[in-house]
């Protein structure tokens, strides 16, 4: 089934979030059907902070390695497309295409701020990403999204306004992370009869599958939320470890055996 066909909505699939080549090896060995980078979880490896640190290069580069390390389709968590201007969005699709990306998604936030840009310049970034995806040789799936809901700058009737701007525009999914309720979650899919994304964060994490299959969803995605759980182990084993002399975090690991399996 090729990565257009798995976006089904009412029939979502995990889009797996890696961070590198080890972690996607993992997830595809547990029945992974796609993988994605993650825009804060690759930060983090490099030991930034999330929100625009990462370059268009390095971000290529790592998507690279995820793609050489699983034969899955790979998709890009590509923040604001690497800068403003709808040609820089319509460059990053075209570089994206070339080394065999599946797709990317691309938000409207001004990185690194995290600020929304005015819808007319958000869609017109989103049209220029449409057409150089069309424009590729191989079938590319362009996720559009809008994150002033999550990132506190617009409500969710502005977010409906610009995913229905985004799908007019030549978006393939759309895509509003953390909605504040269901029910906005509920009205952002039937905004669009195109596939969207959600992300399983925060309160989202307590929703199963069928619910969302329920509502409409094509595609979860983890975003940074698998990473950041491995970062919680890091930190209460840690703390444990240097405040109290506490070792008992480390009996906990999954066995050597069975990650030599997944990475074999």
């Amino acid at each position: 089934m090729s990565f257009r066909d798995l976006h089904t909505p009412g029939h979502p699939f995990i889009l797996a979030n890696a961070w590198d080549a080890g972690s996607a090896k993992m997830l595809a060995a547990l029945g992974a059907p796609a993988i994605a980078t993650s825009s804060a979880a690759h930060a983090f490896t490099l030991g930034r902070p999330d929100g625009g640190t990462v370059t268009r290069d390095e971000a290529l580069a790592h998507a690279q390695d995820l793609m050489a390390a699983v034969n899955l389709p790979v998709s890009g968590d590509f923040e604001n497309g690497f800068g403003h201007t709808p040609d820089d969005c319509a460059e990053t699709v075209r570089l994206s295409g070339e080394i065999g990306l599946a797709g990317i998604s691309i938000e409207d936030a001004a990185m690194p701020d995290d600020k929304a840009y005015p819808l007319d310049q958000a869609t017109d970034r989103i049209h220029a990403a449409a057409a150089a995806a069309r424009a590729l040789k191989n079938d590319f799936v362009l996720v559009a999204r809008a994150d002033g809901v999550m990132n506190g700058h617009y409500d969710i009737d502005e977010a409906l306004t610009r995913i229905r701007a985004f799908d007019a525009a030549g978006a393939d999914c759309l895509y509003v992370p953390l909605p504040k309720s269901m029910d906005d979650l509920k009205r952002v899919i039937a905004a669009t009869s195109k596939p969207v994304n959600v992300l399983v964060a925060g309160a989202y994490s307590d929703v199963p599958l069928a619910d969302y299959a329920a509502i409409g969803a094509a595609r979860l995605s983890l975003g940074s939320a698998l990473a950041r759980v491995t970062h919680r182990a890091i930190f209460d084993t840690a703390h444990a470890m240097f405040d109290t002399g506490d070792f008992t975090g480390l009996g906990q690991g999954i066995s050597g055996n069975k990650i030599d399996k997944m990475l074999g």
